[in-house]
């Protein structure tokens, strides 16, 4: 088993000693210098944190590292050898490991199947030992914290956190000597990401190396030994973690003074979007309004309604029960092109699976909405179609060499721009996004909190989905608190505290029951 219950330090002269170093490492795709001459070195027993904004380079520099990609330059070296990785094989059998930031779990096999792929028991016969993957998925998930995982269940009916405690238990069920975890925390709860952070202690004592990629500044400061940071491809600058804060941290990685956000009060009364006693799965009875140029926040745990919910509003999940008004009117939505049609824009959290088409351009993206809108898109002009997504990366600040580029070739936080762009192009009334943030760096966060005050100062009422609280109590104009697929509070700004929003999703205050539980 990967992790020894027994916590004990590595000898401090061991922990000095380099176990991985790159030197100028160089990386081009077409039109883009990902990686311009990168050098980067992980200790033994170290959690090294990669900070950098989106396209700054990391995700191709941790890409090269598990094989998935070969440098144009440079060179690594692994315990002090030349090594060259020519795929993620060749990387797991050297001891590298990694959690991605988008999951590469099959939704339609078992965790213990999903944990073990490729490497589970066998029994004399050559087949698969069912008991003994079973035992031993029970095992490893028993020992990382994470026994509330039902080793049978199909990942895909696991909530999104628990599926990247998924992937997590998945790369250290072959021991890695080094694991490489990016944003491992968006999509978890806070009770997981306190089971990831022994983990991850846990295999630093015991001299396995950790790189940390996040853009969450504070776990930053809360996990890692050093952070190194990048800027468009070239390495800035490493530093002792107790030896610097966020904001030096940030002027490194920006480059610029980051815009504040200055919260305004736009709301007025006139009631845009009306839900009455929703009712389906993992929500029950789910009644509000949305009043027109309002924020209203979605808090609530992993697993509590919230995306399931908007999915429901949105159509393209179905409820058994419920009446939904638009502007005072009962609207029947029974799939995405009403939604569209009504003036319901959904920007998904899984925006690559449900928010994008990646082999399609920047261009084809953004006018990807009009499909559904009733327009005649037999019949495009290319030109005026390509000036109108134009307009759009300037006034979203997309980072493209141009409308033409694929959006695979894009980083997390231009990929979640352009999905922005495209429900701005059909100017919806009500606008649904899902951890609109989750993934990107503090500049993109800083420009995408912006633009929807913006959106609402046109006239737009905006249901905003996000597991930071900090995000919410900055944003919101009132916030709904879910637990159990119940409103348990709804909260006006004057009532806004991390601690009363804590209570509240755990089911220990209800606003709606004379008990607590």
């Amino acid at each position: 088993m990967p992790l020894s219950t027994q916590n004990y330090m590595i000898d401090p002269e061991e922990r000095e000693r380099v176990r991985l170093k790159f030197e100028g490492i160089t990386k081009s795709f077409p039109g883009v210098l990902a990686l311009d001459g990168v050098d980067f070195d992980l200790r033994v027993g170290e959690v090294h944190a990669i900070c950098g904004e989106n396209g700054a380079g990391k995700t191709t520099l941790m890409n090269i590292l598990s094989g998935n990609l070969q440098p144009d330059r440079g060179t690594i070296f692994l315990h002090g050898d030349e090594v060259l990785i020519q795929d993620p094989l060749q990387a797991q059998n050297q001891g590298i490991g990694i959690v991605y930031q988008e999951k590469s779990l099959l939704g339609n096999l078992s965790v213990a199947d999903n944990i073990f792929a490729g490497n589970q028991p066998k029994t004399r016969w050559g087949l698969i030992d069912r008991k003994k993957l079973l035992n031993q998925t029970r095992q490893l998930l028993r020992k990382l914290g994470m026994q509330d995982i039902d080793a049978h269940t199909r990942v895909d009916k696991l909530p999104p956190g628990k599926q990247q405690m998924v992937e997590i238990a998945k790369a250290l069920s072959r021991d890695p000597q080094i694991l490489i975890l990016d944003e491992p925390t968006a999509a978890i709860s806070e009770h997981d990401t306190k089971v990831l952070f022994r983990i991850i202690r846990l295999m630093a004592n015991q001299g396995k190396s950790i790189i940390y990629i996040s853009h969450r500044m504070a776990e930053i400061f809360q996990v890692s030994d050093r952070v190194s940071i990048l800027k468009d491809g070239k390495y800035q600058a490493t530093l002792m973690t107790r030896e610097t804060n966020i904001d030096e941290v940030i002027r490194l990685m920006v480059g610029r003074d980051l815009k504040v956000f200055d919260y305004q009060n736009l709301a007025v009364p006139e009631v845009v979007l009306s839900v009455q006693n929703f009712t389906g799965d993992r929500f029950n009875h789910i009644s509000f309004e949305l009043h027109k140029s309002e924020i209203l926040g979605f808090a609530g745990l992993v697993g509590a309604g919230r995306s399931e919910i908007a999915q429901a509003i949105f159509g393209t999940l179905p409820k058994e029960q419920g009446v939904l008004k638009i502007r005072g009117g009962e609207t029947a939505i029974r799939c995405s092109t009403d939604a569209i049609k009504a003036g319901i824009g959904y920007l998904p959290e899984n925006r690559k699976d449900q928010g994008l088409f990646l082999d399609m351009s920047v261009d084809e993206n953004i006018r990807s909405v009009k499909a559904n809108t009733g327009e005649n898109t037999w019949f495009v002009d290319r030109r005026k179609s390509r000036e109108l997504s134009e307009e759009y990366v300037d006034r979203l600040e997309i980072k493209t060499p141009s409308v033409q580029t694929k959006v695979i070739n894009l980083s997390g936080g231009n990929q979640q721009k352009i999905v922005l762009a495209k429900w701005l192009s059909v100017n919806p009334d009500v606008l649904i996004v899902d951890e609109p943030t989750a993934g990107i760096d503090v500049g993109a966060k800083s420009e995408i909190y912006q633009l929807l005050n913006k959106l609402t100062a046109a006239g737009t009422s905006i249901i905003m989905i996000s597991s930071d609280l900090q995000e919410l109590l900055g944003i919101c104009d009132r916030i709904l608190v879910f637990w159990q697929g119940r409103i348990t509070a709804n909260l006006h700004r004057s009532q806004f505290s991390e601690e009363e929003i804590m209570h509240y999703s755990s089911g220990t205050k209800d606003m709606y029951r004379t008990t607590t539980n």
